[in-house]
């Protein structure tokens, strides 16, 4: 079962990346449907067990110094494999079809790609090791028939961010490493409640509230204001070949203690992302990405475009394509943290050593070829993703390889068992 990411445009993505229409996630029914049950009984049933293992690893020639493939958080490390992900999810998934429907998921994830995607509060301080722990997702979902004809989807609890395409969950997205988009302008992870309403086959509006980005309540909100989504998703236009979504965010994400309380709580940061997914031809699927980030309390902004194409040349093998334009206007977005904590230290406002660079225009260009192989016929599947990838600074500054370099070429990707 794909991650709910609770955006169509989303679901057509892991698709054309990995080829999973035909060889899809296991998901195992934890128990059978009796008709003779009670009605809970039957809904329980419902309820299925899914889970992956990833592991991959970032080659870099020129060695930093420092160890760390500037620009990169999952494939940080240079030149040293990793345990990426170990995740187990119990899902009981509701009917979107017909009438009220409730179900559930729950969702935890172990290994180095958690130290990016902690909550305040509930998960940073579990491990301090590079390989970490998190609940990727725990909410509550509803199919509600309120509004239109077509209803309401809600999930309220902890959530996956939706903007943008490249998800948490390695299966749906294209690539072993991110965009400079879906790691520095994008969000992770909320508490909060998020809904989509459908107002017709062709129109659904989305909607949230959530406590900011990775922070929950009290002491462990980097401040004290609350923020949220507002957007539309537009289905199946060009005789159902494209979707088009459009989602934007709002609210203060930074700490009381870098901005002082006034400060924190006043100034917005705004985040505006639109995607667009054309299905060419049944094995060849184009996407294209516009992102715009302004931050008022840190005086900063960056914007940028992505494109992908996915051709899906062989019943198993996909071709991957990723390029990217990405600006920060004043090196203050793009960095990486130093240590195993670094990163959630940063999103608390505690000082921690970073490697920053100057005001850059970043250009990145991804290649990649998945083999995605079903394990038995409806149970599993075992998954290869060799990449490469080509960073350069357009605009003179030499970001990478500890500062020494304007581009950096590295290689590498993930293997994956689902289960």
């Amino acid at each position: 079962m794909e991650k709910v990411r609770y955006l169509v445009a989303t679901g057509v993505l892991a698709v054309m990346a990995t080829g999973a229409a035909t060889t899809a996630r296991a998901e195992v029914s934890l128990f059978e449907q009796k008709t003779d049950a009670s009605e809970f009984e039957n809904w329980l049933r419902g309820t299925t067990l899914a889970g992956h293992i990833e592991g991959g690893i970032s080659a870099n020639p020129a060695r930093p110094d420092n160890g760390i493939n500037f620009g990169n958080f999952i494939g940080d490390h240079a030149n040293q494999p990793q345990l990426n992900q170990f995740s187990l999810k119990l899902a009981r998934p509701v009917d979107t079809s017909g009438g009220y429907s409730f179900g559930f998921t729950l969702e935890a994830s172990y290994g180095s790609d958690s130290r990016y995607y902690h909550l305040l509060g509930i998960s940073d301080r579990a491990l301090n090791s590079r390989y970490q722990i998190i609940p990727a997702q725990a909410h509550v979902d509803a199919h509600l028939p309120w509004f239109t004809k077509l209803g309401v989807e809600m999930h309220a609890g902890i959530l996956q961010a939706p903007m943008g395409p490249e998800a948490f969950d390695p299966s749906a997205r294209p690539f072993y490493t991110f965009s400079y988009t879906g790691e520095y302008s994008v969000p992770f992870e909320h508490v909060g409640m998020m809904a989509t309403i459908h107002v017709s086959p062709m129109i659904d509006v989305l909607t949230g509230i959530d406590t900011g980005n990775q922070t929950t309540f009290g002491r462990s909100d980097n401040n004290d204001e609350p923020a949220g989504y507002a957007g539309i998703a537009l289905n199946n236009l060009a005789d159902g070949k494209l979707t088009i979504t459009e989602l934007s965010r709002f609210g203060p994400e930074n700490s009381r203690r870098v901005l002082g309380n006034r400060e924190a709580n006043s100034a917005m940061r705004f985040w505006n992302d639109i995607m667009a997914v054309y299905q060419v031809t049944p094995t060849v699927t184009l996407t294209g990405e516009f992102n715009y980030l302004h931050d008022d309390g840190l005086r900063a902004d960056a914007e940028s475009f992505v494109s992908y194409l996915s051709w899906k040349f062989a019943p198993e093998f996909t071709f991957n394509y990723r390029g990217e334009i990405y600006r920060d206007n004043t090196g203050q977005l793009v960095s990486n943290a130093l240590t195993d904590e670094g990163y959630m230290n940063g999103v608390a406002g505690r000082s921690t050593p970073v490697e920053s660079a100057p005001p850059t225009t970043y250009g990145a260009l991804t290649l990649g070829v998945t083999w995605r192989k079903a394990l038995t016929k409806d149970l599993g599947y075992f998954a290869i993703r060799p990449e490469v990838r080509f960073d350069r600074s357009l605009n003179g500054t030499t970001p990478f390889n500890d500062g020494r370099n304007s581009g950096m070429f590295t290689f590498g990707g993930d293997m994956m068992i689902g289960f």
